[in-house]
């Protein structure tokens, strides 16, 4: 059946709303497909507001994969703000999507990016906004399967009550065999619906199903198993792991936004994973192994996305950008193709003991120089030897002083509050570190003119690391380090001081580290008003704390409290390719002060995810070269790249 766009219902409400141009579409390289000639269609949600999900690399990766086979159709939604909420539950308006402005309810597949907690509720909203009932066991054939992914899909037992399903780890491949299961499944006339395609996807393995799991608990609260209630369906769930990036450029044709977003950018994912073992750091932990883009490939990348976009930055993303191991050869080789053409280069996530004097040069060589952040973690040695973030104060002053005698006038450090063994010592090193990073930089510079930003977030354990035990610091415990590192600062203006809170870190850490009873929390919370729990001027602690008083759950018992070896923890049959003994005898490593090596560059230490996931760490040098673009041709046609090589896409 025909789906009739929205928009016409959509537009008389726009003019009512703050920043309306988010909602109309119609981005460079947006697609709207063919509705009745696709087979599968696919509706895209970032559960937050446009101007944050839109650069979502992750999301736009999907969109062109899936837009790019014959018959399936991909569209894109995001959270509208509660202004537009209000006047679409007025006039009966659905969840619709950017593209096409089709009811989200339409499409076969619901795909929803989880990249932080926080977002849980907006998740909520929308199912609600969209007429999707919340609860996956009340959703008939009619209804889009709700599938999660992204980082905090590794624990999707808080939202177990809302999905129909969650896949681990990279979604490229799961994408494609979840639009087959959905293809041929339809083609055969849906035979058992829902639940016999949820059972087909569970068995294959391509994502994890709450609904055939059963949770039991001990007397105290704790779990006491979680085991499948249905045969065929695997004991635990692997994660998905891409191999060989360069098979994989995407996206080829970014999106370029109409309205403002956070990241106006042209960005290219250089290596996935790290082995850098930070104990603090899901996303090291869960992505892992390294796996390195080539050069070439990068290139390829780039030229064509600057081609297709007409943006004037390129991101070099990963976990650590810097740590690349031909970083400098591509630096180096993007700068001499765009020299004189105002194309910067950046690198959004950089490593204190990996930035050079060469690597600075490349980044600043056409003038423009963004924004360096760098990121020590915690305030004194003793406390990054705990988190296993080797950085040294003389590394780095080292690191700082390049970039300040490189052009650069203001560095940001980010630091964290409430890390396991912190004292009150740890804390005001943080401002000790930022007038001697200051004083570096007058130093070298000759100027006063040098600015510091002190940037500290709140530390949340997550499942999957090390610290997946540790308990949380209340969250009046951490106001109070805040508070004292403020008054250490004093009024330096050479030095900025930007914090969070700690109320808003106790619901991540409620949700992140939560199990199936949470989920009552959430839907309280929702129907109390709650969303965009992300923005300070919309998240209200008192309305979470009521919610989980009315749910009958111990906010304090999820956070705060320390768990033992033997406890099953909620995320126990998800497998992200980590021993748990290895992870345990890490966190022990983590109280005794002991560091552990990158096992890119020593021997392997057996955390166990090569072997259980079957893959190894693919890092370079490859051998190749970064070669100049041709000239453009007179007819003012785009300038292109030579022709790769034909073995691009293998390498050591």
């Amino acid at each position: 059946m025909p789906v009739e766009s929205l928009y016409e219902r959509l537009e008389p409400l726009l003019p009512q709303v703050r920043k309306p141009v988010q909602y109309v579409g119609g981005e460079l390289n947006a697609q709207v497909g063919d509705w009745d000639a696709a087979a599968v269609r696919w509706c895209l949600m970032y559960p937050d507001a446009y101007e944050v999900g839109q650069p979502n690399q992750g999301l736009m990766i999907l969109y062109e994969l899936l837009n790019e086979q014959p018959d399936v159709l991909a569209e894109r939604t995001y959270s509208v703000w509660p202004d537009l909420e209000a006047l679409m539950r007025r006039h009966g308006l659905s969840q619709f999507t950017v593209d096409g402005h089709r009811p989200v309810a339409a499409f076969d597949v619901l795909g929803v990016s989880l990249a932080t907690e926080l977002g849980h509720t907006n998740l909520l909203v929308a199912l609600d906004l969209a007429g999707i009932p919340l609860r996956s066991a009340e959703r008939t054939d009619d209804h889009p399967i709700v599938v999660a992914g992204g980082h905090a899909a590794f624990n999707p037992e808080p939202l177990a009550d809302f999905l129909d399903a969650a896949v681990l780890g990279d979604g490229e491949q799961a994408a494609l065999t979840i639009t087959d299961l959905v293809r041929e499944h339809k083609a055969r006339g849906s035979p058992g619906g829902r639940e016999a395609l949820l059972g087909r996807m569970a068995t294959a393995g391509v994502a994890y199903v709450p609904r055939f799991y059963d949770v039991t608990y001990l007397p105290d609260g704790r779990i006491h198993r979680v085991v499948p209630n249905r045969p065929g369906v695997p004991h635990r769930v692997a994660k998905h792991t891409v191999m060989n990036l360069d098979e994989w450029p995407y996206p080829k044709q970014p999106l370029v936004p109409l309205a403002e977003t956070i990241h106006e950018r042209m960005s290219v994912e250089i290596f996935r994973g790290c082995t850098r073992g930070c104990r603090f750091c899901q996303a090291g932990m869960i992505t892992r192994p390294v796996r390195e883009r080539s050069i070439t490939g990068i290139g390829d990348m780039v030229d064509r996305g600057l081609r297709n976009t007409g943006f004037q930055e390129v991101g070099l993303l990963s976990l650590s950008s810097a740590d690349h191991s031909e970083i400098a050869d591509i630096a180096k080789g993007l700068a001499d193709r765009y020299e004189g053409d105002q194309v910067s280069l950046s690198l959004p996530s950089t490593r204190v003991d990996a930035f050079n004097v060469s690597l600075a040069d490349e980044l600043a060589r056409n003038g423009r120089r963004s924004g360096l952040t760098f990121a020590p973690e915690g305030g004194s040695e003793r406390l990054r030897r705990v988190i296993n973030k080797t950085v040294t104060e003389e590394d780095l002053i080292r690191t700082v002083t390049t970039a300040y005698a490189g052009g650069w006038r203001h560095v940001k450090l980010y630091f964290m509050c409430g890390l396991p063994t912190e004292t009150d010592e740890d804390v005001l090193g943080i401002a000790g570190l930022a007038r001697a990073v200051v004083r570096a930089g007058r130093e070298v510079t000759g100027t006063r003119d040098i600015r510091c930003t002190v940037s500290i977030g709140g530390f949340i354990p997550k499942p999957h690391t090390p610290f997946q035990w540790a308990g949380q610091l209340p969250h009046e415990e951490t106001d109070r380090r805040l508070r004292l590192l403020r008054d250490a600062i004093g009024r330096d203006r050479s030095i900025g001081y930007r914090y969070h809170d700690g109320k808003p870190g106790i619901v991540e850490g409620l949700l992140s580290r939560g199990d199936r009873r949470v989920g009552a929390v959430i839907e309280e919370v929702v129907r109390a008003g709650g969303r965009f729990d992300g923005w300070s001027e919309h998240f209200s602690f008192e309305r979470w704390q009521d919610a989980a008083e009315r749910a009958g759950v111990d906010i304090d018992w999820y956070t705060t409290r320390v768990r033992d070896e033997t406890e099953v923890l909620p995320w126990d049959h998800l497998d992200a390719g980590l021993d748990k003994e290895w992870l345990w005898a890490d966190w022990q490593d983590a109280v005794a002060e002991q560091e552990v090596d990158d096992c890119r560059w020593s021997p392997c230490y057996d955390c166990g995810v090569c072997p259980a996931m079957s893959t190894e760490i693919q890092v370079g040098p490859t051998g190749r070269t970064l070669l100049p673009l041709t000239a453009a041709p007179t007819d003012g046609a785009a300038r292109h790249a030579p022709e790769p090589s034909p073995h691009a896409g293998a390498h050591a």
